[in-house]
């Protein structure tokens, strides 16, 4: 099907249907990652194990041999 169209308003179009894109995928992106949970907002922080690190391994020093 041959266009009729001035250059100008066939340019309109190409922009506008990248910008309609680009909108639709950061949209999309959004939903996805809200309704899949993504991210780390409101999710509880680990507990911690209740091992500590001992206080001597910290001044072990490992000498080079002979």
């Amino acid at each position: 099907m041959l266009r009729s169209e001035p250059p100008a308003m066939a340019r309109l179009e190409q922009v506008t249907a990248l910008v309609v894109a680009a909108g639709l995928a950061i949209v999309s992106y959004w939903l996805f990652f809200s309704w899949a949970g993504g991210g780390d907002h409101g999710r509880p922080k680990p507990k911690p194990s209740g091992l500590r690190e001992l206080p001597e391994s910290r001044s072990l020093r490992v000498h080079p041999g002979p």
